[in-house]
């Protein structure tokens, strides 16, 4: 007898030869409210000592958020089809779900729940409450929803789930002793990556436009690219490459680099100030809503923070070790690191203008803050910061020589962001504008306090290195809002140091502070914290979708699942292409249409975008095509004349019973060809 005939042959004898009427009764009250068994225990527990059981409580709750993850990516591992939906002759005493078998949800969570209290309390209690875990999960078999199996497979994964978090608190606590701030530092990004690792792989949120479209770029990797350098098409083409083309693939890297920026953050707070202010800033970036966006969401500004804060870190490591009377013999151990922090300085910077052209700002605080200190200006007769800069330039080359070769597309691009070609003109319109999207995702209280403590410690020499990598630049943005609209996360760099000065003139001494100046921090934390969490779960706020800012990252998957359904079909009866007439929709289509089939944007009269540096569909004559839209409209007149015969189709996306948009689908057969328009602007 093979092992699955086994688990069938004991799954019939429990669910059909331990019928009776009063064990039904019991079992269904266990598989669906046995929360409320749980009460007594913990009211047990509360007596024995209220502070351990507060802790254990925690730990426990904590492995079955854990393992209720672990449980659902196993389900889609094994993909093994529930009983109740397999096999005939099933007594199925409550709902059959659709979800996978194993494991055993019910197991995995009363097990991860139980097993801190098994741990941590040396009672005869914990035999009764491990019986009652056990009870639990025998009852979905009982039920006709689980094998045995399932059950026994949810039981191995809650106990490790919990033995892990149980392990790792012990761990921690002893090494708080000897490292508190580190420590604190460690199990607070380790529960925040876990957290969004959770969000990205069980969240709604499908990719946003830009995600999509940089995930394009890793497709077909080049030097450099229309409006960025490659780095955010290297780092997805990673992250897919180990994790396949999966919305998790592309994420991981934002919880990767949002790991990697608060550890830099703490060390340069802690070069700068002391443990405390590092701790402090670290954490402070991961809730404040413009930071944590790009913790989850992977865009250019994700890479951009971690390469910006690396910089800062090693500026101030050449700077302050940079002593042209050392003592070789002392001080570093006969060795001196400034050579090494300023070529380590060129790769970072050279790094970040791959990711993002904002990054050159970095030079010009570089040298105001060499230039306005008669004790700085030395540096500007020594060789590190050339050395700096020539490898800085050495880095980002590649990406000079590709626009050169493709008519400065680029440079072209960024005065078009930056609307040179309209002149000088004031917009009091976007000057109001800008300055509300900053309230908005830094949070106002937040905002005016660490502007003001930027102000108030800017004479102090940490104070001067904060202010001038913060200050020049958001008055440049605010400056430049005055003539065009400037979008809120241009500024973000800007904000960094912003972080450390908070810490360290409101935050470090939050514990010493009147009880005024206290409200004011706390508030200014506790809003921050909630309107982050608010961004994570709108919901809870029932946002019309026009003002629902995550309304951008739905209704993309399923359009991509309806446009599937007729590229299969008219595919079944020839060659067929897909396009649109904006790179959003493009790359959304390419991602979420099974297969990912290559897509094409046509130019209609708008901008340019990277789909026309790319092969275009102009000779794919005699094909079908599947031409979407947004919004409800009629085919282009361009289009219309293209094809022998079109057909329209509306769609509309919704998520949970709201319309998030309509769109137009084309049937387009056979292609007669199409003169290709070079784009008017860029």
């Amino acid at each position: 007898m093979s092992l699955p005939e086994a688990d069938t042959l004991i799954f019939f004898f429990i669910n059909k030869g331990l019928q009776n009427k009063l064990t039904d009764l019991i079992m269904i009250f266990l598989t669906g409210r046995s929360y409320l068994l749980v009460i007594p225990f913990l009211v047990w527990f509360f007596l024995k000592g209220w502070k351990k059981t507060s802790l254990v409580l925690t730990l426990s709750l904590i492995s079955l958020l854990l393992s209720d993850w672990a449980s659902y990516n196993l389900k889609e591992v094994f993909e093994r089809p529930r009983p109740c939906n397999v096999l005939e002759g099933v007594r199925l005493l409550v709902g059959c779900s659709s979800s996978h078998s194993m494991p055993s949800g019910h197991a995995v969570t009363s097990f991860a729940f139980v097993t801190p209290f098994l741990i941590f309390f040396r009672s005869r209690i914990n035999y009764i409450f491990c019986v009652f875990a056990f009870l639990v999960g025998f009852s979905r078999v009982y039920v006709g929803v689980h094998y045995p199996s399932d059950v026994l497979v949810g039981i191995l994964v809650g106990v490790m789930s919990a033995t892990s978090v149980s392990g790792l608190y012990k761990k921690a606590y002893e090494r708080f002793k000897e490292k508190p701030y580190t420590t604190v530092l460690f199990i607070f990004l380790l529960a925040l990556s876990l957290f969004r690792i959770y969000y990205v792989t069980r969240g709604s949120l499908d990719l946003s436009p830009d995600e999509a479209h940089y995930w394009e770029w890793s497709r077909r990797l080049d030097w450099g690219y229309y409006s960025k350098g490659p780095m955010i098409a290297y780092l997805i083409y990673i992250g897919t490459s180990i994790f396949g083309d999966t919305v998790f693939g592309i994420r991981i890297m934002a919880v990767v680099f949002s790991i990697l920026s608060s550890i830099t953050l703490y060390s340069l707070g802690k070069s700068l100030y002391d443990e405390k202010v590092g701790l402090f800033s670290a954490i402070l970036i991961q809730i404040i809503p413009l930071f944590s966006t790009f913790g989850m969401i992977f865009t250019i500004d994700s890479p951009l923070i971690f390469f910006w804060i690396l910089s800062l870190y090693l500026f101030h490591l050449s700077t302050e070790s940079t002593n042209p009377s050392i003592d070789k013999k002392g001080g570093w151990g006969g060795f001196d690191p400034s050579p090494l922090y300023w070529r380590l300085l060129g790769l970072s910077i050279g790094f970040g203008l791959l990711t993002k052209y904002t990054m050159a700002f970095f030079y010009v605080f570089a040298l105001l803050y060499l230039l306005i200190s008669k004790e700085r200006r030395k540096f500007l007769l020594m060789k590190g910061p050339y050395i700096a800069f020539l490898v800085s330039l050495i880095v980002f080359s590649p990406v000079i020589i590709w626009n050169a070769s493709h008519g400065w597309v680029a440079l072209k691009h960024t005065a078009g962001q930056a609307h040179l070609y309209e002149g000088f003109k004031i917009s009091l319109k976007s000057i109001f504008e800008f300055l509300g999207s900053q309230l908005g995702v830094i949070t106002p209280l937040l905002f005016v306090l660490m502007i003001m403590s930027l102000w108030k410690l800017r004479r102090e020499k940490e104070g001067s290195f904060l202010f001038l990598s913060s200050i020049p630049l958001i008055a440049f943005f605010l400056l430049k809002s005055i003539q065009a609209k400037v979008q809120a996360n241009w500024a973000l760099p800007g904000y960094i140091t912003g972080i450390i000065a908070f810490s360290a003139f409101y935050g470090k001494g939050i514990t010493s502070s009147g009880i005024a100046k206290k409200i004011l921090i706390i508030a200014a934390l506790v809003i921050a914290l909630i309107v982050t969490s608010l961004a994570h779960y709108p919901s809870i706020l029932n946002l019309p979708v026009k003002k629902d800012p995550t309304s951008r990252l739905l209704g993309w998957k399923e359009i991509g699942e309806e446009i599937s359904k007729i590229y299969e079909k008219m595919s079944a009866e020839g060659p067929v292409f897909i396009f649109s007439d904006k790179y959003q929709v493009s790359s959304e289509l390419a991602f979420y249409v099974r297969g990912h089939p290559i897509t094409y944007c046509i130019n209609l009269g708008r901008r340019m975008n990277q789909y026309d540096l790319w092969p275009g569909f102009y000779d794919l004559i005699h094909h079908d095509a599947i031409f979407v839209k947004m919004e409800d409209t009629e085919v282009p007149e361009k289009v219309e004349k293209a094809f022998s015969k079109i057909e329209k189709r509306l769609f509309t996306a919704c998520s949970k019973n709201k319309k998030i948009r309509d769109y137009s689908i084309f049937l387009c057969y056979d292609f007669k060809g199409l003169k290709e328009e070079k784009p008017r602007s860029y």
